[in-house]
């Protein structure tokens, strides 16, 4: 006769893991190594916040569709076709207001279903060497980590950056349980209760700008928005400290992380950045001025 041995108060019998014996099952079955993890791998929602992205919205959702367990797209009032062609390939998509980006990636992480969740944007390619490293990792009996990272090739005129911020790894899939972005409305942080991360080795496409138009454009949109955020902390500045701010952020992109060593875009992308420093401080300044302003209205 087996005697069970002593177990401690609270302490539940063993039971073997169930993606472990599944997983032998197919090995047995003698099935090919890619079907094993995708049959193995933890089960992903995507989300995907858009507006008037028809000329990128494609490529996204085409990289996801059919590999990912639910596939959601959060619109905030696209006119351009963007909704038809989402319709084509999410399992949902939302028609909503814009609170901000936090605020809507929030919305977006409560209509998920599953625990792993990928907050992907509309102007990035889930590569297929990706796709086979995730199914890998997520198909890990005793998984450790609760953040994946990835490799961001960020690409600015046709090839991509590989030094600077942006090519530092992306933390885009995650655990949802306890997870939320900061409700910022602009560069919302995701928070987690502990950070248990696991930077992968295959590339995330980044397409951010259509043109240099819009790599200005959208710089000065961030730029002004961040100093919104800052003056509701109740940060100051001064025209002074914005323009020495645009030359540290300058040597910092450039000499510091590496941009020279990507040629003529790095030098580029680091101007860039340094007038973006620069802009955020002087709107937070003049952020500033039209409150005296408005104080002295009144009094």
């Amino acid at each position: 006769m087996s005697i069970e041995p002593p177990r401690r108060p609270n302490e539940r019998p063993h039971e073997p893991n169930s993606q472990t014996s599944i997983g032998k099952l197919m090995t047995r079955m003698k099935l090919p190594k890619y079907l094993i993890l995708i049959f193995m791998r933890r089960p992903i929602s995507c989300f995907v916040i858009t507006c008037n992205e028809v000329d990128r919205i494609e490529q996204c959702l085409q990289s996801v569709a059919g590999w990912v367990d639910e596939l959601i797209v959060v619109d905030s009032g696209s006119t351009d076709g963007t909704l038809e062609i989402a319709r084509q390939y999410a399992d949902r998509v939302y028609e909503t207001d814009w609170p901000g980006f936090g605020p809507q990636r929030n919305r977006a992480l409560d209509w998920c279903e599953h625990n792993w969740v990928l907050s992907l944007d509309s102007d990035e390619v889930v590569t297929e060497e990706l796709k086979h490293e995730i199914d890998s990792v997520l198909s890990e009996p005793n998984l450790g980590a609760n953040f994946l990272k990835f490799p961001w090739h960020t690409y600015l005129f046709g090839a991509p950056l590989k030094h600077g911020r942006y090519a530092t790894p992306q933390g885009k899939l995650f655990e949802k349980t306890g997870a939320r972005f900061k409700d910022r409305s602009v560069h919302e942080t995701l928070l987690l209760p502990e950070y248990r991360i696991r930077i992968l080795k295959s590339p995330l496409i980044h397409h951010s700008w259509r043109d240099y138009q819009h790599v200005i454009e959208k710089h000065l949109k961030y730029g002004v928005l961040g100093a919104g955020e800052k003056d509701k902390a109740g940060r100051k500045s001064s025209i002074t400290f914005a323009f020495l701010r645009s030359i540290v952020d300058f040597l910092h992109q450039y000499v510091i992380r590496g941009g020279f060593l990507d040629g003529q875009r790095g030098l580029l992308m680091a101007v860039i950045l340094s007038q973006y420093a620069f802009h955020k401080y002087a709107a937070l300044w003049s952020l500033s001025q039209a409150s005296h302003r408005d104080k002295s209205n009144t009094e």
